[in-house]
C-alpha cells in the first residue's frame, strides 16, 4: 500500500484501439453537466470507447469522452497528422469521427488534439509508443516494435484492425478452491533478468516444483518509465511493453492454466499519474492538480497514503471507466483475479491520518459491493482480493460478499524468525480468520513477506537474536528459522501468499538501490544446500496444504503468541499438529494432541507415541515438526 513512488507529472500521451471492447454501460454517462448541442451528431450504433473498426477493418470510428471541450480532432498517420475535426454528440459529452481507407493489416499511430493545442493519447488504447522509454526496450523483449513517428511529441496511441491473433489452448481451466490458494507474488523485472513473458513462461517449471497454484503479477498495464514496480499507471488497457507483447502475455497466462496455476493481476485503479491522458485533459497547471471539471479525478487526494492523482469513485464516469477496465482484462486476457492496490482508498471521505482512514466507511463498503457484484456477474468464480487494512467490521462485511483481504503479518513474523518476543511482539495469531471475525478462511490472505515489506532473511542476518553458540545472524541458522516460519504460516487454513524468492531465503534489503529500484537476481541460490533445503520445506508444506483436506478444516486450535507456536487441525480424514520453537534457547512444552496413539512426523519419517492428550516434549531453538495421525499426501 505504501508505495513510496515519486509523483511524476510529465505531460505525455498514449493510446491504442481495438474493436473487441464491448461496454455494458451507456457510453454517454459522466459527472459533468451536459448541454444540448444544436448541430450535434449521435454516436453511431455499436461504436465503443476508443476505436471501433468497421467495414472489415477498412474504416474506423474514433470515440472520445470529453465533455466541456470546445473542439476535438484526431491526428495520426492516416491523415498525415493533420487535424480531422470530430463530431460532438447532442449531449455534449462525446466526440467522434469515422475515418475510411484504413489498411486493416497496418499499425497506425494517432493522438487526439483538444481545443487546438493539447495532444493526448487514447485512454482506451491497447498499445502506446513512448519517445523517451521505448528506445530502452530490447528487441529480444518486444520484437519489431513500431518506430516512434518522426516529428511528433508525447506518447502516441497505436491501432490495428487485424492484430496478430492468439488461439487459447487451455480453455477448460478450473480455478483452485480459494481456501487452497497458495499465491506466489512475482515482479517480472526482479524475477528474471530478461524481464519478459517468454522467459517467465520457460521458468514455470520452477514454480510447479514449488507447488504454488496461483501467481500474482505486480502491475503489468502501462506505467510511467520502464523499470518500475508498476504502481504509477497511465494507460489502463495497454500491457506494458517492457515485459513483451500482448500475445506473449496471453501465452504466459495460457501456460499457467495448463499447469493448474491461476493468474492474479495486481491492478491500480485508485489513482493515475501525470502522463495519463485522463489527467492531462482536465488539468490545472497552476495548482499542479486535476481541474475541478475533471470527470474522473479529485482535485485533492482524500487519504494520507495517496501518491498519484486519486480517482473519484463516486463519479459515474469513473465507475464506468473502472468497470470497462475490469471487464477488458477478465475477458481479453482470461485473468483469474484482481488484487486491488490501495482498495481502502476508494473513498470520498477526506481523512488525514491512518486511524480515521481505516474507520468504517459505509460509502466505501457500498462501492466495493457494487464493483464485486459487477465482476461476479461476468465471472462468478473470479478472485477479488483487496489491499484494505481497515477495521474488522468493514472487512467482514466485504468478506461475506466473497471478497478476500490481504493480511500483513510481516512484523510479527520477522520478530519470530529473528527470535525476539517483544519490540513489537511475535504473535502470529493473525494467521487465523476467526481473529478478525470473518465467516470463512477463504476471506483472509495472510503473508509474512510481500513486495512492500522487508525480507525475513535479511532481517535475520542483520538483526537476529543469539544465545551462546546459537546465532540467528548465521545464514544457515536464519534459513532454518525461515523453514519454521513457513511451516507455521502454511499450516493455518485458508489461502496464503509468498513473495518471490522467499522460498530461497532472499537476503537483499528492500531498500537496496531504492525501495522500488531494481534488485539483484540470485538464481544461484538453488545451489546452496541450506537454501535448497528451505525450498524443499516450502514445497512440501505447499503440496500438503493443497492436497490434504485437513488443512481446510474449521476445527482447529492454535497457540501462536509464545516462543513455542503450535497449530492443531482435525477433520474426518486426518489430524495434524504443527509445532515450532522460535526462541533462541530450548523449551520444554506441553503440546496438545486431539488423540493418543501413534503419530507420524512428516519431515523426519519417524513416528512418536502419544500416551496422553497433553504430550511433553523438548524443542531445540528453531526446531519444528508436522505430526499427523496418517502420513500426509
Amino acid at each position: 500500500m505504501k508505495r513510496l513512488l515519486l509523483l511524476i507529472t510529465s505531460i505525455a500521451m498514449l493510446g491504442t484501439a481495438c474493436s473487441k471492447k464491448s461496454m455494458d454501460v451507456s457510453p454517454d454517462n459522466g459527472t459533468n453537466g451536459t448541454t444540448t448541442i444544436t448541430n450535434g451528431k449521435p454516436l453511431p450504433s455499436g461504436a465503443n470507447d476508443g476505436v471501433t473498426f468497421i467495414n472489415s477493418g477498412t474504416s474506423v470510428i474514433f470515440n472520445l469522452y470529453a465533455p466541456g471541450k470546445a473542439s476535438v480532432s484526431v491526428i495520426g498517420e492516416f491523415n498525415n497528422w493533420q487535424p480531422t475535426t470530430m463530431n460532438q454528440t447532442p449531449d455534449g459529452t462525446r466526440w467522434w469521427v469515422q475515418i475510411d481507407n484504413i489498411d486493416p493489416n497496418k499499425e497506425y499511430a494517432y493522438q487526439y488534439l483538444i481545443n487546438g493545442s493539447l495532444k493526448v493519447g487514447d485512454p482506451y488504447c491497447e498499445k502506446v509508443l513512448d519517445p523517451d522509454n521505448d528506445k530502452n526496450i530490447p528487441a529480444s523483449v518486444y520484437p519489431n516494435l513500431k518506430a516512434y513517428p518522426t516529428g511528433q511529441t508525447g506518447i502516441v496511441s497505436v491501432m490495428q484492425a487485424n492484430q496478430p491473433a492468439y488461439t487459447w489452448k487451455n480453455t477448460g481451466f478450473t480455478r483452485p478452491d480459494p481456501k487452497k490458494l497458495v499465491i506466489y507474488e512475482l515482479h517480472v523485472r526482479d524475477f528474471i533478468a530478461a524481464h519478459n513473458y517468454k522467459t517467465l513462461t520457460d521458468t514455470l517449471s520452477y514454480l510447479t516444483r514449488l507447488g504454488v497454484n496461483a501467481i500474482e503479477l505486480l502491475p503489468i498495464n502501462e506505467f510511467e518509465g520502464n523499470s518500475s514496480w508498476g504502481y504509477n499507471p497511465n494507460y489502463f488497457f495497454a500491457p506494458d511493453k517492457y515485459y513483451g507483447t500482448k500475445n506473449d502475455l496471453k501465452t504466459f497466462i495460457d501456460a499457467c492454466h495448463g499447469k493448474g496455476i491461476a493468474v492474479i493481476q495486481d491492478i491500480v485503479l485508485e489513482d493515475a499519474f501525470g502522463s495519463s491522458p485522463m489527467v492531462q485533459m482536465y488539468y490545472n497547471s497552476a495548482a499542479n492538480a486535476p481541474s475541478a471539471d475533471n470527470p474522473w479525478f479529485d482535485v485533492k487526494n482524500m487519504h494520507p497514503d495517496a501518491v498519484g492523482f486519486q480517482f473519484n469513485h463516486q463519479s459515474v464516469a469513473t465507475q464506468y471507466f473502472t468497470k470497462n477496465v475490469m471487464k477488458f482484462w477478465m475477458q481479453e486476457y482470461k485473468i483469474d483475479g484482481f488484487r486491488f492496490d490501495q482498495a481502502k482508498g476508494f473513498t470520498q471521505t477526506n481523512t488525514t491520518d491512518e486511524a480515521s482512514w481505516a474507520a468504517y466507511d459505509a460509502s466505501r463498503v457500498a462501492l466495493w459491493k457494487m464493483y464485486n457484484s459487477y465482476m461476479k456477474s461476468i465471472d462468478p468464480n473470479f478472485y477479488v482480493i483487496l489491499e484494505y487494512f481497515a477495521g474488522n467490521q468493514e472487512e467482514s462485511e466485504l468478506v461475506n460478499q466473497g471478497m478476500m483481504m490481504w493480511s500483513n503479518l510481516s512484523t510479527p513474523a520477522q520478530q519470530a524468525t529473528m527470535g525476539y518476543a517483544t519490540g513489537p511482539v511475535w504473535d502470529v495469531s493473525g494467521l487465523f480468520y476467526d481473529r478478525y471475525g470473518f465467516s470463512t478462511a477463504a476471506g483472509l490472505i495472510p503473508y509474512f513477506e510481500s513486495h512492500d515489506e522487508e525480507r525475513l532473511q535479511y532481517k535475520n542476518e542483520q538483526y537476529g537474536n543469539s544465545s551462546g553458540t546459537y546465532n540467528v545472524k548465521s545464514q544457515a541458522t536464519g534459513l532454518a528459522r525461515d523453514e519454521a516460519g513457513a511451516v507455521i504460516m502454511l499450516s493455518a487454513p485458508g489461502p496464503k501468499m509468498i513473495w518471490q524468492f522467499g522460498e530461497l531465503g532472499y537476503d537483499i534489503s528492500i531498500d537496496q538501490n531504492g525501495r522500488t529500484g531494481e534488485k539483484p537476481i540470485h538464481w544461484e541460490y538453488q545451489q546452496d544446500a541450506s537454501r535448497a533445503h528451505l525450498y524443499s520445506v516450502y514445497s512440501k508444506m505447499i503440496k500438503w496444504k493443497i492436497n490434504n483436506a485437513v488443512f481446510n478444516t474449521s476445527t482447529f486450535s492454535y497457540s501462536l503468541d509464545g516462543p513455542v507456536k503450535s497449530i492443531s487441525l482435525s477433520d474426518a480424514s486426518n489430524n495434524v499438529v504443527t509445532v515450532a520453537n522460535f526462541d533462541v534457547v530450548a523449551h520444554n512444552t506441553l503440546l496438545l494432541f486431539p488423540s493418543t496413539g501413534s503419530w507420524y512426523d512428516n519431515f523426519s519419517g519417524q513416528s512418536i507415541n502419544v500416551a496422553s492428550a497433553t504430550n511433553s516434549m523438548s524443542l531445540a531453538p528453531g526446531e519444528y515438526h508436522v505430526y499427523s495421525t496418517k502420513p500426509l499426501n
